[in-house]
Protein backbone atom coordinates (compact mmCIF):
# COMPACT_ATOMS: atom_id res chain seq x y z
CA UNK A 1 0.00 0.00 0.00
CA UNK A 2 1.11 3.10 -0.80
CA UNK A 3 2.63 5.36 1.76
CA UNK A 4 0.63 8.70 2.52
CA UNK A 5 3.61 10.81 2.38
CA UNK A 6 3.98 9.44 -1.72
CA UNK A 7 2.54 10.89 -4.65
CA UNK A 8 1.17 7.81 -6.97
CA UNK A 9 4.74 8.69 -9.50
CA UNK A 10 7.56 6.49 -11.34
CA UNK A 11 10.65 9.19 -12.07
CA UNK A 12 13.07 7.93 -13.92
CA UNK A 13 16.38 9.14 -15.13
CA UNK A 14 17.47 9.89 -18.79
CA UNK A 15 20.38 10.62 -20.63
CA UNK A 16 19.90 10.03 -23.82
CA UNK A 17 21.75 6.73 -24.32
CA UNK A 18 20.18 3.57 -25.09
CA UNK A 19 20.04 2.46 -21.38
CA UNK A 20 18.09 5.05 -20.64
CA UNK A 21 15.49 5.20 -23.20
CA UNK A 22 15.04 1.45 -21.83
CA UNK A 23 14.18 2.48 -18.79
CA UNK A 24 12.03 5.42 -19.98
CA UNK A 25 10.06 2.96 -21.82
CA UNK A 26 9.89 0.27 -19.19
CA UNK A 27 8.81 3.42 -16.67
CA UNK A 28 6.31 4.86 -19.01
CA UNK A 29 4.77 0.81 -19.34
CA UNK A 30 5.30 0.91 -15.08
CA UNK A 31 3.45 4.21 -14.71
CA UNK A 32 0.50 2.93 -17.31
CA UNK A 33 -0.40 -0.45 -15.38
CA UNK A 34 -0.77 1.53 -12.58
CA UNK A 35 -2.56 4.44 -12.97
CA UNK A 36 0.47 6.71 -12.09
CA UNK A 37 2.01 9.73 -13.08
CA UNK A 38 5.41 9.67 -14.77
CA UNK A 39 8.62 12.00 -13.76
CA UNK A 40 11.23 12.23 -16.55
CA UNK A 41 14.47 13.70 -14.71
CA UNK A 42 17.30 15.03 -16.52
CA UNK A 43 20.78 16.14 -14.48
CA UNK A 44 23.44 18.49 -15.75
CA UNK A 45 26.69 17.71 -14.14
CA UNK A 46 29.32 20.69 -15.01
CA UNK A 47 31.62 19.05 -12.86
CA UNK A 48 34.13 17.28 -15.33
CA UNK A 49 34.31 20.50 -17.33
CA UNK A 50 35.30 22.34 -14.43
CA UNK A 51 33.33 25.55 -12.96
CA UNK A 52 35.99 28.14 -13.26
CA UNK A 53 36.96 27.28 -17.35
CA UNK A 54 33.49 27.72 -18.64
CA UNK A 55 32.06 30.58 -19.84
CA UNK A 56 27.74 31.39 -20.60
CA UNK A 57 27.88 29.63 -23.68
CA UNK A 58 29.22 26.36 -22.76
CA UNK A 59 26.17 26.48 -20.10
CA UNK A 60 23.68 27.42 -22.53
CA UNK A 61 24.57 24.63 -24.43
CA UNK A 62 24.65 22.12 -22.36
CA UNK A 63 21.10 23.38 -20.68
CA UNK A 64 19.49 23.31 -24.27
CA UNK A 65 21.24 19.66 -24.88
CA UNK A 66 19.58 18.69 -21.76
CA UNK A 67 16.22 19.88 -22.59
CA UNK A 68 16.73 18.06 -26.11
CA UNK A 69 17.11 14.94 -24.09
CA UNK A 70 14.13 15.14 -22.19
CA UNK A 71 12.13 16.12 -25.37
CA UNK A 72 13.00 13.11 -26.95
CA UNK A 73 12.35 10.87 -23.72
CA UNK A 74 9.00 12.10 -23.06
CA UNK A 75 7.78 11.99 -27.17
CA UNK A 76 9.48 8.05 -26.47
CA UNK A 77 7.46 7.76 -23.39
CA UNK A 78 3.96 9.08 -24.84
CA UNK A 79 4.55 6.58 -27.66
CA UNK A 80 4.47 3.74 -25.19
CA UNK A 81 1.72 5.31 -22.78
CA UNK A 82 -0.46 8.36 -24.51
CA UNK A 83 -2.95 8.71 -22.27
CA UNK A 84 -0.29 9.35 -18.94
CA UNK A 85 0.18 12.20 -16.69
CA UNK A 86 4.22 13.01 -17.74
CA UNK A 87 6.50 15.58 -16.30
CA UNK A 88 9.72 16.51 -17.13
CA UNK A 89 12.80 17.82 -14.48
CA UNK A 90 16.33 19.52 -15.42
CA UNK A 91 18.43 19.57 -12.97
CA UNK A 92 21.87 20.28 -11.38
CA UNK A 93 24.53 18.11 -10.01
CA UNK A 94 24.78 14.04 -10.10
CA UNK A 95 22.05 12.39 -11.48
CA UNK A 96 21.98 9.38 -8.35
CA UNK A 97 21.81 11.86 -5.92
CA UNK A 98 18.37 13.38 -7.79
CA UNK A 99 16.95 10.34 -7.97
CA UNK A 100 17.38 9.60 -4.21
CA UNK A 101 15.87 12.74 -3.42
CA UNK A 102 13.12 11.93 -5.21
CA UNK A 103 12.71 8.98 -3.87
CA UNK A 104 11.42 10.07 -0.81
CA UNK A 105 8.27 11.66 -2.01
CA UNK A 106 7.66 9.13 -5.37
CA UNK A 107 6.39 5.75 -5.25
CA UNK A 108 9.16 4.12 -8.01
CA UNK A 109 12.11 5.16 -9.15
CA UNK A 110 13.98 3.30 -12.13
CA UNK A 111 16.98 3.68 -13.86
CA UNK A 112 19.32 2.49 -16.64
CA UNK A 113 22.11 -0.44 -15.80
CA UNK A 114 24.18 2.21 -17.23
CA UNK A 115 24.73 5.57 -19.51
CA UNK A 116 26.47 6.62 -22.37
CA UNK A 117 25.46 10.07 -22.93
CA UNK A 118 27.78 13.01 -23.51
CA UNK A 119 30.36 13.77 -20.38
CA UNK A 120 29.25 16.02 -18.61
CA UNK A 121 24.96 15.74 -18.90
CA UNK A 122 25.22 11.68 -18.67
CA UNK A 123 22.73 10.77 -15.59
CA UNK A 124 23.94 7.11 -15.82
CA UNK A 125 27.67 6.91 -15.83
CA UNK A 126 29.61 4.65 -13.34
CA UNK A 127 27.73 3.22 -10.86
CA UNK A 128 24.62 5.36 -10.64
CA UNK A 129 22.53 2.36 -10.48
CA UNK A 130 23.56 1.04 -7.58
CA UNK A 131 23.79 4.25 -5.85
CA UNK A 132 20.47 4.86 -6.19
CA UNK A 133 19.34 1.01 -4.77
CA UNK A 134 21.33 1.28 -2.19
CA UNK A 135 20.93 4.72 -1.07
CA UNK A 136 16.90 5.57 -2.04
CA UNK A 137 13.85 5.76 -0.05
CA UNK A 138 11.74 3.50 -2.30
CA UNK A 139 11.66 0.50 -4.40
CA UNK A 140 14.10 0.70 -7.60
CA UNK A 141 14.24 -0.74 -10.95
CA UNK A 142 16.89 -1.44 -12.70
CA UNK A 143 16.45 -1.82 -16.20
CA UNK A 144 18.99 -4.45 -17.71
CA UNK A 145 18.89 -7.31 -19.63
CA UNK A 146 15.75 -8.42 -21.47
CA UNK A 147 12.85 -6.96 -21.01
CA UNK A 148 10.02 -9.90 -21.64
CA UNK A 149 6.28 -10.82 -21.30
CA UNK A 150 6.64 -13.91 -20.37
CA UNK A 151 8.17 -16.13 -17.52
CA UNK A 152 7.33 -15.48 -13.67
CA UNK A 153 8.89 -12.60 -11.19
CA UNK A 154 11.25 -14.37 -9.10
CA UNK A 155 11.77 -13.48 -5.47
CA UNK A 156 14.73 -13.68 -2.95
CA UNK A 157 13.10 -14.74 0.65
CA UNK A 158 15.31 -14.98 3.42
CA UNK A 159 12.80 -14.46 6.49
CA UNK A 160 13.95 -10.35 6.94
CA UNK A 161 12.08 -7.92 7.35
CA UNK A 162 13.03 -6.23 4.20
CA UNK A 163 12.97 -9.74 1.59
CA UNK A 164 8.72 -10.04 3.13
CA UNK A 165 8.43 -6.24 1.89
CA UNK A 166 10.00 -7.72 -1.48
CA UNK A 167 7.49 -10.65 -1.25
CA UNK A 168 4.81 -8.10 -1.19
CA UNK A 169 6.23 -6.46 -4.35
CA UNK A 170 6.75 -9.80 -5.92
CA UNK A 171 3.20 -10.22 -5.98
CA UNK A 172 1.74 -6.80 -6.85
CA UNK A 173 4.43 -6.65 -10.16
CA UNK A 174 2.77 -10.82 -10.74
CA UNK A 175 -0.61 -9.81 -10.90
CA UNK A 176 -0.16 -6.33 -12.78
CA UNK A 177 1.70 -8.76 -15.39
CA UNK A 178 -0.53 -11.78 -15.11
CA UNK A 179 2.74 -13.80 -14.12
CA UNK A 180 3.44 -16.04 -11.30
CA UNK A 181 5.85 -15.75 -8.34
CA UNK A 182 9.15 -18.08 -7.88
CA UNK A 183 10.26 -17.73 -4.36
CA UNK A 184 13.95 -18.48 -3.83
CA UNK A 185 15.16 -19.82 -0.66
CA UNK A 186 18.88 -20.43 -0.16
CA UNK A 187 20.06 -21.72 3.17
CA UNK A 188 23.72 -20.15 3.25
CA UNK A 189 25.20 -16.55 1.44
CA UNK A 190 28.28 -18.76 0.45
CA UNK A 191 29.01 -18.80 -3.26
CA UNK A 192 28.66 -22.03 -5.47
CA UNK A 193 30.36 -25.18 -4.53
CA UNK A 194 30.72 -24.28 -0.73
CA UNK A 195 29.34 -27.42 0.31
CA UNK A 196 30.54 -29.60 -2.22
CA UNK A 197 33.13 -31.43 0.49
CA UNK A 198 31.12 -34.23 2.12
CA UNK A 199 32.48 -33.31 5.36
CA UNK A 200 30.45 -30.02 5.38
CA UNK A 201 27.40 -32.12 5.74
CA UNK A 202 27.61 -31.44 9.53
CA UNK A 203 26.96 -27.89 9.22
CA UNK A 204 23.40 -28.66 7.70
CA UNK A 205 20.78 -28.42 9.88
CA UNK A 206 18.93 -32.11 9.98
CA UNK A 207 15.57 -30.59 8.80
CA UNK A 208 17.18 -28.21 6.14
CA UNK A 209 14.01 -28.71 3.74
CA UNK A 210 11.97 -28.26 6.85
CA UNK A 211 13.84 -25.03 8.11
CA UNK A 212 13.28 -23.32 4.00
CA UNK A 213 9.72 -24.65 3.88
CA UNK A 214 9.22 -22.91 7.13
CA UNK A 215 10.87 -19.58 6.11
CA UNK A 216 8.85 -19.63 2.71
CA UNK A 217 5.42 -20.61 4.26
CA UNK A 218 6.17 -17.40 6.67
CA UNK A 219 7.06 -15.27 4.17
CA UNK A 220 4.02 -15.63 1.36
CA UNK A 221 1.58 -16.40 4.46
CA UNK A 222 -1.42 -14.40 3.19
CA UNK A 223 -0.18 -13.72 -0.51
CA UNK A 224 -1.84 -16.11 -2.21
CA UNK A 225 -5.23 -15.53 -0.32
CA UNK A 226 -5.10 -11.83 -1.57
CA UNK A 227 -3.71 -12.65 -5.24
CA UNK A 228 -5.41 -15.99 -5.89
CA UNK A 229 -5.08 -15.63 -9.93
CA UNK A 230 -1.49 -15.14 -9.20
CA UNK A 231 0.60 -19.06 -9.14
CA UNK A 232 3.30 -19.65 -6.82
CA UNK A 233 6.75 -21.93 -6.93
CA UNK A 234 8.51 -22.71 -4.38
CA UNK A 235 12.39 -23.35 -4.57
CA UNK A 236 14.81 -24.01 -2.00
CA UNK A 237 18.37 -24.22 -2.54
CA UNK A 238 21.73 -24.96 -0.25
CA UNK A 239 23.77 -21.94 -1.12
CA UNK A 240 24.67 -19.91 -3.53
CA UNK A 241 22.39 -17.09 -3.64
CA UNK A 242 23.74 -14.69 -6.24
CA UNK A 243 24.08 -17.56 -8.45
CA UNK A 244 20.33 -19.38 -8.14
CA UNK A 245 18.88 -15.83 -8.49
CA UNK A 246 21.28 -14.96 -12.15
CA UNK A 247 20.06 -17.92 -13.61
CA UNK A 248 16.73 -17.52 -13.01
CA UNK A 249 16.84 -14.16 -14.43
CA UNK A 250 17.45 -16.02 -17.79
CA UNK A 251 13.86 -16.80 -17.86
CA UNK A 252 11.96 -14.26 -15.69
CA UNK A 253 10.04 -11.17 -16.51
CA UNK A 254 11.29 -9.63 -13.20
CA UNK A 255 13.97 -10.58 -10.52
CA UNK A 256 12.54 -8.59 -7.04
CA UNK A 257 15.25 -8.92 -4.03
CA UNK A 258 15.86 -6.73 -1.07
CA UNK A 259 18.64 -4.60 -0.40
CA UNK A 260 19.50 -5.89 2.83
CA UNK A 261 18.90 -9.45 4.72
CA UNK A 262 19.74 -10.61 8.30
CA UNK A 263 23.14 -11.13 7.67
CA UNK A 264 25.82 -13.53 8.70
CA UNK A 265 26.28 -17.10 7.24
CA UNK A 266 22.86 -17.36 6.22
CA UNK A 267 21.81 -13.86 5.44
CA UNK A 268 20.66 -14.23 1.54
CA UNK A 269 20.01 -10.64 0.79
CA UNK A 270 22.77 -8.77 1.23
CA UNK A 271 24.28 -5.86 -0.29
CA UNK A 272 27.05 -8.21 -2.57
CA UNK A 273 23.33 -10.29 -4.11
CA UNK A 274 21.23 -7.02 -5.02
CA UNK A 275 24.72 -5.13 -6.46
CA UNK A 276 25.83 -8.44 -8.40
CA UNK A 277 21.97 -8.79 -9.94
CA UNK A 278 22.25 -4.76 -11.00
CA UNK A 279 25.34 -5.64 -12.86
CA UNK A 280 25.11 -8.98 -14.07
CA UNK A 281 21.01 -9.86 -14.37
CA UNK A 282 19.76 -11.13 -17.41
CA UNK A 283 16.38 -9.74 -17.08
CA UNK A 284 15.41 -6.28 -14.77
CA UNK A 285 15.50 -6.15 -11.03
CA UNK A 286 13.23 -4.37 -8.44
CA UNK A 287 15.42 -3.34 -5.47
CA UNK A 288 13.51 -2.89 -2.61
CA UNK A 289 14.60 -0.56 0.17
CA UNK A 290 14.40 -1.17 4.27
CA UNK A 291 11.91 0.46 6.05
CA UNK A 292 13.32 3.22 8.06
Amino acid sequence: MMSPNRSNIVAVGADGSPASTAAVKYAATMADRRGAGLTIVHSLDYAPYGYAGMDGGAYDWIEQDGRNVLAAAEDCARGIAPTIGIETALSRGTGAQKLVDMSEHVTWVVVGASGAGKVATSLMLGNTAIKVATHAKCPVVVVRGESRETGPVVVGVDGSATSKDAVATAFEEASFRGASVVAVHVWSDLGAGAFEDPRTAVLFPQSLEEEGSAVLAESLAGYQERYPEVGVERRIYIDNPRGRLLEWSRHAQLVVVGSRGRGGLRGMLLGSTSNTLISTSHCPVTVVRPRE
